[in-house]
C-alpha cells in the first residue's frame, strides 16, 4: 500500500517574503520528502517576479491579487477569499508563510478557518506598538495566535511568543532564511557599471519606502540626504520604491541633485551587489537590517522604532529616525571616524549563519513524517 506523500503549500505575495522563503523552498525540494507548491498573491507584482525568476523558481498558483488603488480592507478581502478557494483546491497538509504582510496575515486565517496546519517563517517580531509599524504589527500578532509551528529568528523573537501565551513546543530559533539567501545570492551578483561610485567616492546606499514614512518623514530623509553629499564627497544610490507617495517626494527633492542617483527599484541580485558595494546603508527596511552585518556595512535605520533590536543592541545598526540632524550626524561620524565605523562593521550577524532553511526543513520532515 503506497503511502501519500505530504504535501506543503509555501505562499508569497512581496519581493522580501519571495527572497526569504526562495532558499527553504530549494532545500525543501532538494529533501524530497513532500510535494511543494508555490503560491504567489503578486500583492507586489513586478518585485515578486524578478526574485522567482532569479532563484529559477515558478509560481504553481498566481492569484495575481493586487489593483491600484485598493484600499487595505480591499486587498484583505479579496486575498482572504482566493486564498481559502486554493486551499480548498490544494487541500495542502502543511501552509507556511514569512513575516507580516496583509497575504500572511489572511493566509493565517484562512488555514484556521479549514483546520489546516499553519507555520509561520520569522515568527515573534515586535515593536509592542499597534501603529507602528502599520498594518504589520497586528498582522504579527494575529499570525501568531493563528499559527501551529513558529519559526523565529532570533531567541528574543521566541521570548516574544512565548511572553505572549505561544506553546513552547511549538516555536523553534532557527536564525533567519535571508542570510541564506543572501550568501547564496552574494556570489552570483555585480553591480551594473552604471551604478557604481565615480572617481573612488564612497557609495551611500538608501531605501526608504515604509508607509509610516510618507510625508513629512521622508521629506527630512530627502533633506538629510542632501546635506550629505554638500557635506562629504560621497555618492548615493537610492532605488526608489514605485510608490507614489515615495516618488513624489523624492523627485521634488532629490531629482537632479550631484551626488545623487535615483534609479528604479534593482532586482534582488543587484541590490546585493549594490550592498556589497556600499561604504554605508541607510534604510527603513528589516530585511536590510537583517543583511547588511552578514557584508560587513553598518546600517542607520530610518525608524524611531525596530523589530529588530538585535542589531542595535549588537553594535551592526543604529537607530536615527526620519530625523534630519541625527541621520546626518551619525552619517558624518561613521565617514569620518574608521574606529567607530570598523567597530559596527565587524559586529556578528546576530539574524542567523546562513542554515535557517536547513533546519526549518528538518523541523517540517518530523512534523509531517509523525502525522
Amino acid at each position: 500500500m503506497s503511502v501519500k506523500r505530504p504535501t506543503i503549500l509555501i505562499t508569497a505575495g512581496t519581493r522580501p517574503e519571495a527572497i526569504k522563503v526562495a532558499p527553504l523552498i530549494r532545500i525543501l525540494r532538494e529533501r524530497n520528502f513532500a510535494t511543494v507548491r508555490i503560491l504567489a498573491t503578486a500583492q507586489h507584482r513586478e518585485l515578486l517576479d524578478q526574485v522567482f525568476r532569479f532563484f529559477d523558481l515558478t509560481p504553481d498558483i498566481d492569484l495575481n491579487i493586487m489593483q491600484p488603488g485598493q484600499s487595505l480592507a480591499e486587498l484583505t478581502s479579496r486575498l482572504l477569499s482566493a486564498v481559502d478557494c486554493t486551499l480548498d483546491t490544494e487541500k495542502p497538509d502543511m501552509v507556511l508563510a514569512q513575516g507580516d504582510t496583509t497575504t500572511v496575515m489572511t493566509t493565517a486565517l484562512a488555514c484556521f478557518y479549514r483546520k489546516i496546519p499553519f507555520g509561520h517563517i520569522e515568527a515573534g517580531l515586535r515593536t509592542n506598538d499597534r501603529h507602528y509599524p502599520f498594518p504589520e504589527e497586528i498582522n504579527r500578532v494575529i499570525v501568531s495566535r493563528l499559527g501551529d509551528l513558529h519559526f523565529a529568528p532570533t531567541t528574543l523573537s521566541r521570548d516574544n511568543l512565548v511572553r505572549e501565551g505561544v506553546n513552547s513546543e511549538t516555536v523553534f530559533v532557527t536564525g533567519n532564511t535571508v542570510i541564506d539567501a543572501l550568501l547564496w545570492a552574494a556570489g552570483r551578483a555585480d553591480l551594473p557599471r552604471d551604478y557604481e561610485p565615480t572617481d573612488g567616492r564612497r557609495l551611500v546606499l538608501v531605501t526608504a519606502h515604509r508607509r509610516e514614512n510618507f510625508g513629512e518623514p521622508l521629506r527630512n530623509i530627502c533633506a538629510a540626504i542632501s546635506d550629505l553629499v554638500e557635506a562629504r564627497d560621497v555618492e548615493v544610490l537610492y532605488p526608489v520604491h514605485p510608490n507614489p507617495n515615495v516618488v513624489q517626494t523624492t523627485n521634488e527633492m532629490l531629482s537632479g541633485l550631484p551626488g545623487v542617483r535615483l534609479v528604479p527599484p534593482l532586482d534582488y541580485p543587484h541590490f546585493v551587489a549594490a550592498m556589497k558595494a556600499a561604504h554605508l546603508i541607510l534604510t527603513d527596511s528589516g530585511g536590510v537590517q537583517e543583511e547588511a552585518p552578514s557584508l560587513g556595512k553598518p546600517v542607520l535605520v530610518l525608524r524611531d522604532e525596530t523589530e529588530r533590536p538585535e542589531g542595535v543592541a549588537g553594535g551592526t545598526s543604529i537607530l536615527v529616525g526620519p530625523h534630519r540632524e541625527r541621520i546626518v550626524s551619525k552619517a558624518l561620524e561613521l565617514l569620518d571616524n574608521p574606529a567607530a565605523y570598523d567597530q559596527i562593521a565587524r559586529a556578528s550577524n546576530p539574524y542567523g549563519d546562513g542554515r535557517a532553511s536547513e533546519r526549518i526543513a528538518d523541523i517540517l520532515s518530523k512534523v509531517l513524517m509523525a502525522r
